[in-house]
């Protein structure tokens, strides 16, 4: 038996607040002990450990600066040590850069280059390092975005690497299959990450463009990597799944009125 007993253990990453705060949440409420890093955000790491802890779960937090290339596996290594072994990563840490082509630089380039991908896939390959010694059926979440699929303006990088860490995780969910580990993405749209998610607020701004008329919540996000990294979900690896209340499945601008906007046609529900 692990020192940990029958307790299942998760990493993830960027977890001090807003999506990775919600994964963090749903999974200690779910019986998962937990270790989390942050950036910059102390306070916020520390409220989150509070609640992970009000939970009755441990949970470990560590300062982390993901994209320099060694950090990574450093940090898988010792939640590894810490909570004695991994059954989850979630690779959440990530960073949102709009870019012009016109100002791209490479310092640029290389930041989300070495956050929104490198990061993660080394943070795997140490985590199923562990978990292919251990002999651990475990589970590791990628969270990508609706942005792998749907182009934007000004976000041929963003975009790009998470579309990169999609077809990545295919390759090695394919690689760690034998092995009993699945790898699967959840690809998030538009999420409330900040300020209150009142039923207004949910549905404040652009969310009558969305077809469920509404944001999505931190939460909800986190209950999706919790039934992926589930028994319910056994026979899952190698897909994603997006959470966005359908928010990129609408197609052609068909219809031309000013208020359908940009790039959507004119919602009609049921009368």
């Amino acid at each position: 038996m692990d020192s940990t007993g029958d307790v299942k253990c998760a990493l993830v990453t960027g977890g001090s607040r807003g999506i990775g705060k919600g994964i963090a949440l749903i999974l200690a409420e779910q019986g998962y002990d937990m270790a989390i890093t942050y950036a910059s955000a102390r306070e916020a790491a520390l409220d989150t450990k509070a609640s992970v802890e009000a939970a009755g779960r441990r949970c470990f937090i560590y300062q982390a600066e993901l994209q320099n290339p060694v950090v990574p596996e450093a940090v898988a290594k010792q939640a590894i040590g810490d909570l004695g072994r991994l059954d989850v990563l979630v690779n959440n840490a990530g960073q949102t850069k709009f870019n012009s082509l016109f100002s791209i630089d490479v310092e640029l380039m290389d930041f989300i280059y070495g956050l929104d991908f490198r990061a993660p896939v080394l943070c795997a390959k140490q985590v199923a390092l562990h978990m292919r010694d251990r002999g651990i059926r475990g589970s590791i979440v990628n969270i990508t975005s609706t942005r792998a699929f749907r182009s934007y303006p000004e976000d041929a990088l963003y975009g790009a690497a998470k579309a990169a860490l999609t077809r990545a995780t295919e390759s090695m969910a394919t690689e760690l299959a034998p092995y009993g580990i699945r790898m699967n993405c959840v690809a998030p749209g538009a999420t409330r990450v900040r300020g209150n998610f009142s039923e207004a607020e949910l549905r404040s701004g652009f969310a009558p463009k969305i077809p469920l008329g509404r944001y999505g919540t931190p939460r909800e996000i986190g209950h999706a990597v919790a039934w992926l990294c589930s028994e319910q979900a056994s026979y899952v690896t190698g897909t994603t799944l997006k959470i966005d209340g359908g928010l990129i499945l609408p197609g052609m601008p068909e219809d031309s009125s000013p208020e359908a906007g940009y790039g959507w046609g004119r919602m009609r529900y049921p009368r």
